[in-house]
This record gives structure tokens, C-alpha cells and sequence, in this order.
């Protein structure tokens, strides 16, 4: 799939956590960012915690695991 470069302001530790992380998570992180969004403008009156369920799944099904997920969370 083709992609667009967009710029999201975040504050310093959740930058140089991105910027820190190996590309194979830096990738994982912009898919689910990308699901995330695509999911959100689809689903504008869905329940927030069935969004963050599914694209939970997804992340899973992609290889994030609550392992990795963890470690991003706790490095931001």
C-alpha cells in the first residue's frame, strides 16, 4: 500500500523512544498508528473500547506482542 509522510507532534521521551526503537518495532508502530486512525474515522460512534480491542487484535495478528507492547509503553 502506498503511504504519506505526516508529522505528529509528541513530547521529547515519546520521540526519542520512536526514534530509539529497531526498525522492525518502528514499523509496527506505524501500522497500528495507521490502524488506529483508519479504524477511528470509520467508527466514529463505535465504542472506544471495542476500537482499542480490535486494533489490539490486529496488532497481535501483526506480531506486537504485550511483551514488546509493554517495553514500548514502559521506554515512552
Amino acid at each position: 500500500m502506498p503511504t504519506k509522510t505526516i508529522t505528529i507532534p509528541l513530547d521529547p521521551d515519546a520521540a526519542k523512544a520512536f526514534r530509539a526503537a529497531p526498525p522492525a518495532d518502528q514499523k509496527k508502530i506505524k501500522a497500528l498508528l495507521g490502524i488506529w486512525l483508519r479504524d477511528l474515522t470509520k467508527a466514529e460512534s463505535a465504542d472506544l473500547k471495542k476500537l482499542m480491542d480490535d486494533v489490539s487484535r490486529h496488532a497481535r495478528a501483526q506480531g506486537l506482542t504485550p511483551e514488546i507492547l509493554e517495553s514500548l509503553l514502559k521506554d515512552a
